[in-house]
């Protein structure tokens, strides 16, 4: 089949193009950076280079594939740290752009990488844009299959630790404890992906992916143990000092209050009421395989 993927070759665009030119599927891989034209090429796939933003491109590119795969990611929007960028309203031009291309394209099967938290417009912070792509995608033709895909939080978020771990000598959150919630390996993502793409479409179908179940201090105790630091904590301050913490190192506005939120409802469990609704069988990548994964990169920096 004829694939096109958005994404580039990020932690999830990389694994799942390789995985799907192993199929022997033809794969484009749209990426903005003309500088990822030759890695694209090496794992057998054809570069699209242009914005994501741009949706005559992106029609251009969607036009005469079976399956196209959509994305989109903070990083696509803007720096973290850039307070004029409003990352809600930009992201979901990007929504907009993917379904105006769907539709002039012509293409009848869509997976959407969305996100944990996106059944809901309310109580998820920063994740809301999600939501409302989903809402936008939710519009287009009946004739248009899609296959929602919601992932729960990534193991590779807890690389922002670090820099708290060093310097404070714990990792710090508005909610922590023992109750277990759902993480996911990117890795494990990208294998649900190329599952589905090679599926019967119908409708419009959810499927969550997640990993493994580990509670906050449970997470500390294994990337402690991975670092060399077996005492390391989880320690819980109010929302309010955590919000506080991140706007005095220059976070985004809309960003530290979006993360503020989404933290408290992992903290109520909130977050989670769909996924156990409709709890997926777990990945293949557990904490402890992260956890390796985490101390070299805790060691390298």
């Amino acid at each position: 089949m004829k694939i096109v993927l958005t994404g580039s070759l990020g932690n999830i665009g990389k694994p799942l193009a390789t995985e799907l030119v192993q199929k022997g599927h033809a794969v484009t891989v749209i990426s903005s950076n003309a500088e990822r034209i030759k890695a694209i090429e090496a794992l057998g796939a054809t570069a699209a280079v242009g914005s994501m933003f741009d949706a005559g491109f992106l029609t251009t590119t969607f036009t005469g594939a079976d399956i196209v795969f959509l994305m989109e990611t903070m990083e696509a929007a803007g720096d973290m740290f850039d307070k004029e960028v409003d990352f809600i309203e930009t992201i979901g031009k990007i929504g907009s752009s993917y379904k105006e291309a769907v539709e002039k394209s012509g293409v009848k099967k869509v997976v959407h990488l969305s996100s944990i938290g996106a059944h809901t417009d309310k109580g998820i912070g920063i994740l809301l844009f999600h939501y409302n792509v989903e809402q936008l995608l939710r519009q287009l033709p009946e004739d248009v299959a899609i296959k929602f895909i919601r992932p729960v939080g990534f193991y590779i978020n807890m690389f922002s630790f670090i820099p708290t771990i060093r310097f404070k000598g714990s990792i710090i959150s508005n909610y922590g404890g023992d109750t277990p919630e759902p993480w996911v390996s990117p890795l494990d993502i990208a294998s649900v992906i190329s599952e589905e793409i090679d599926q019967p479409f119908q409708d419009r179908t959810v499927r969550y992916v997640a990993s493994d179940e580990v509670s906050p201090n449970q997470i500390a105790k294994a990337l402690g143990q991975a670092i060399g630091k077996p005492d390391l904590e989880w320690k819980v301050i109010p929302d309010e000092e955590l919000l506080t913490n991140w706007l005095n190192i220059g976070f985004n506005p809309q960003v530290a209050k979006g993360f503020t939120e989404l933290q408290a409802s992992q903290g109520t469990g909130a977050l989670y009421e769909d996924f156990y609704r409709n709890k997926p069988v777990l990945g293949k990548v557990k904490l402890e395989d992260f956890a390796k994964e985490f101390a070299i990169a805790y060691h390298r920096e």
